[in-house]
């Protein structure tokens, strides 16, 4: 009797190990869809910063400078579309416990960078982009983070810390400064692992 429950208990944990080889096996496979998503968001948010930065330099007349601003502002937005389609495309297919554990961080992320903007604009009674900026980069910085560890991934992790290590210093700096930070900080920390995640699909099991 006691021999079967032994068996028993051993099958069990054999059964337990294989399947959480399984599911780390998936996430792998799930990694380079994620990669895409860190290139699309990497690349938009970067060239999103440098053109505000560079704005802020050079002299333009209005009506292009208005144009310009227009059409930079509205690359995050093109991100969130493409980010919604993409995600809703995937879920045809299998999913997996990973996938739908990133999209609540990427999601909540989202929600706590509202709450956070209408906290301060409660509290002091306008909107101080040079105290929002950081703390906004602080935020990224922790889904980051976050994401590198469910995806057992350290490039990922490292940027992130990375993301947080520079918005700590751009809270010494201007407005057009910290612009400038973030823009290294997307560079750093999504379109590098991004690339890195996309090149090395076809190695992952």
């Amino acid at each position: 009797m006691n021999t079967h429950n032994n068996s028993s208990d051993l099958f069990n944990e054999t059964q337990s190990l294989q399947v959480i080889r399984e599911m780390i096996q998936v996430s792998h496979k799930k990694i380079k869809h994620d990669g895409i998503l860190f290139i699309v968001w990497g690349w938009l948010m970067t060239v999103h910063y440098t053109f505000l930065f560079v704005f802020r330099k050079v002299v333009m007349t209005y009506d292009f400078d208005k144009i310009i601003k227009i059409t930079v502002n509205l690359l995050p937005l093109f991100g969130l579309i493409f980010s919604v389609y993409y995600i809703l495309k995937q879920r045809k297919k299998v999913q997996t416990y990973i996938g739908i554990s990133l999209r609540y961080v990427w999601i909540s992320l989202i929600v706590c960078l509202s709450l956070t903007n209408m906290i301060i604009f409660n509290v002091i009674h306008e909107v101080n982009f040079e105290l929002q900026h950081p703390i906004f980069m602080i935020l990224i910085a922790f889904a980051t983070v976050v994401t590198g560890g469910i995806l057992r991934y350290r490039l990922i992790i490292f940027g992130g810390i990375a993301f947080g290590i520079l918005a700590y210093i751009s809270s010494y700096f201007s407005l057009e400064i910290q612009i400038l930070l973030e823009a290294g900080a997307w560079l750093l920390a999504f379109i590098i692992p991004g690339h890195i995640l996309y090149a090395n699909r076809k190695s992952l099991p």
